[in-house]
């Protein structure tokens, strides 16, 4: 028998060591752009973004501490250099006036019961589209999902046809109920979405245990959902806070909120910046103070369907 030769250079042959980078996988243009964003030059030009976003608030906030005067003779920023310039007078004058103190009132009448009733609403809703058996669920569930892609604006004319005869027209609750009506659906797909991805040996041990649905509800399902119920309450917040269009078409003068408020002291008064500045930093603090004291819940929130 006879054998076969190997060559020396054959495949059989001992080949010299590979290059270790020849195995390394390479990475692509978009993973080697995140890997450079923790250095310091990408830290410092985000800051400095940060900065320039934050330009337009400065501004709105130094006119509404400057005179008329000075205001109609230069820029807001001419309080760099001249800081005297700076007074409270023009939101002392605008806290005198009882017309804005008034429209500061009814926003939060506006705001307070609307974001209430869609956390609360949504909250049971949600609760039973997820873990309660009942006849045409998930048809129901659907049509909830199908109200999100209808415009606010579409119904502002035929609801306004329908109640515009009846005292409930230009009062704070209808204002209320709008904005309840079309918050819902967001709402309740929001946290239904957050509330099927709870555990169900949960709620299944609960059940067990002998607790009703209300009880599951309250005590294992409104404290694992509790990032998801703040998120919802922040974002009805800041949209009902800062709603001009629903107080337009609903809101009767003795009901109007700050934005219409605004809006009619840029109409009558276009060059009177200071009320204007004044009023419209007042506006902004509150959600800029109610966003910053549930930031924790709301990144939460948002991260939450990242780490399940």
């Amino acid at each position: 028998m006879s054998t076969r030769e190997v060559e020396p250079n054959g495949p059989d042959a001992g080949s010299a060591p590979a290059d270790p980078s020849e195995g390394a996988p390479r990475r692509s243009v978009a993973a080697r752009l995140v890997a450079r964003t923790g250095s310091g030059a990408v830290q410092v030009m985000l800051i400095l973004i940060a900065l320039f976003w934050l330009v337009p608030t400065l501004g709105l906030l130094f006119s509404s501490l400057r005179s008329p005067q000075d205001n109609a003779a230069s820029g807001w920023w001419a309080v760099l250099t001249r800081p005297s310039q700076l007074t409270l007078q023009n939101y002392a004058e605008l806290l005198d006036n009882p017309d804005f103190v008034a429209s500061f009132a009814n926003t939060v009448l506006i705001t307070v019961p609307s974001t209430v009733l869609i956390v609360v609403v949504a909250s049971l809703a949600a609760y039973a589209f997820a873990w309660l058996e009942f006849p045409g669920r998930d048809w129901l569930f659907l049509a909830v999902v199908g109200l999100l892609v209808v415009p606010l604006q579409v119904a502002l004319v035929p609801i306004s046809s329908l109640y515009g005869g009846t005292p409930l027209y230009g009062s704070i609750p209808a204002v209320v109920l709008f904005h309840v009506g079309f918050g819902l659906p967001f709402g309740i797909f929001l946290l239904r979405n957050f509330f099927a991805a709870i555990p169900r040996d949960l709620l299944e041990a609960a059940r067990m245990d002998g607790g009703k649905e209300l009880t599951i509800f309250r005590r294992v399902i409104l404290p694992l959902g509790g990032p998801a119920i703040a998120s919802l309450g922040i974002f009805q917040f800041l949209w009902v806070w800062n709603d001009l269009l629903v107080a337009l078409v609903f809101a009767s003068e003795a009901s109007q909120p700050m934005t219409v408020a605004l809006q009619s002291e840029m109409r009558q008064f276009g060059a009177n910046i200071d009320v204007i500045s004044a009023g419209a930093f007042l506006s902004m603090v509150v959600p800029l103070l109610v966003f910053f004291a549930f930031q924790r819940y709301f990144v939460q929130g948002v991260m939450a369907g990242a780490v399940k």
